[in-house]
């Protein structure tokens, strides 16, 4: 029988408005309209990532990329091709390779509302880490990093930065950390990031104070960063960690209604927090399967939106075992049902 918490997640897949766009699919073809033939002949392969966003990602290029881009370079990374996504999440656009193999990358939600801008993001094997909600946030705080610390890498990324870093940090500025570190500074002038919250939780924890780690988890959990489960992964390690089992429990599931890629940690981790074997795992193949996109559809849910449903239950699916390319032909497919030919022709390119 099928659990009320793993209802929950379809229901969570066809509520995210702005992430999982309530279209869906249309009905389900054999073979894709004419204007498919696009999907089968990508653009040239190019490391000019902002005509790539523009005219493949369908999307505005962020204004100061190309000052990211830079700076990255300056750091000693590797400039790859926006198209090289070959093995990575579909929805990855590829910025720079660092010496240790890992991407910087930018994410392309399926759909997003206007004033969101595209996040910067680590790839990892099983989904990606958050490293800024924007290109000019990461810029900002790579300037503040390294004014503050190494200071030949700090002149280094200044001048890289050029006039777009001018604009967005004043050099000299971070000294004002002071006593209060560094941390403390990028929460106040330069904006919320994951890993600096979570260690603002570990300084708590390393003080004894459960009470701040606790208000500072919750704190993060206020849709500072919509989409992602990341935040209630961490809350329900720091609810486990001073023996709030249940509530844990409740706070990992509440994390795996999120894109099982925004983890942050792999599946297993989290489900074994949230109590769970493979009750979702087979919840989510049940719902992709073509038994269950009919009892979708008899219940009324639209096909549009069925189809966007089962593209990112595939999505959940791949990102257990990082298996992305075997996806790929049928998400495409379910873009295209549910009308978002952009994103079908995005999803498709390969270098």
């Amino acid at each position: 029988m099928r659990s009320a918490s793993a209802a929950s997640r379809a229901a969570f897949a066809s509520a995210l408005p702005s992430l999982r766009l309530k279209l869906g699919r249309t009905i389900r073809c054999s073979s894709l309209s004419p204007s498919a033939s696009v999907v089968s002949s990508p653009p040239t392969t190019t490391l000019d990532h902002s005509p790539f966003i523009k005219d493949v990602a369908s999307t505005s290029p962020p204004d100061n990329l190309q000052c990211l881009l830079d700076m990255l370079q300056a750091k000693g990374e590797t400039i790859v091709s926006p198209g090289a996504k070959k093995g990575l999440l579909p929805l990855i656009i590829p910025l720079s390779e660092n010496p240790s193999g890992t991407l910087t990358s930018l994410l392309r939600w399926p759909t997003a509302p206007p004033e969101m801008e595209m996040p910067v993001v680590e790839v990892q094997k099983h989904g990606l880490w958050l490293l800024a909600k924007n290109v000019d946030q990461y810029i900002h705080r790579l300037l503040v990093e390294a004014d503050a610390g190494n200071v030949e890498a700090g002149d280094i990324l200044w001048d890289a930065s050029g006039e777009a870093g001018r604009k967005l940090y004043k050099k000299g500025d971070a000294k004002e950390a002071g006593a209060a570190g560094l941390d403390v500074y990028i929460l106040k002038k330069v904006g919320l990031f994951p890993d600096v919250i979570e260690r603002k939780v570990a300084r708590h924890f390393e003080k004894g104070d459960q009470v701040s780690a606790l208000i500072t988890g919750e704190f993060y959990t206020r849709n500072q960063f919509p989409g992602f489960g990341r935040p209630y992964v961490c809350y329900a390690e720091i609810l486990l960690k001073v023996g709030r089992i249940n509530e844990a429990k409740d706070a990992a599931r509440v994390a795996l209604k999120s894109p099982w890629w925004t983890l942050g940690s792999r599946y297993q981790e989290v489900a074994e927090i949230a109590q769970w074997e493979d009750e979702q795992i087979d919840f989510i193949q049940e719902k992709v399967s073509e038994e269950g996109r009919r009892e979708d559809l008899k219940k009324g849910k639209a096909p549009e939106q069925v189809a966007l449903d089962e593209a990112a239950f595939l999505m959940d699916l791949a990102s257990v075992e990082g298996t992305w390319d075997d996806i790929i032909d049928r998400v495409v497919e379910c873009y295209w049902e549910a009308g978002l030919e952009d994103m079908a022709r995005f999803i498709a390119y390969r270098d």
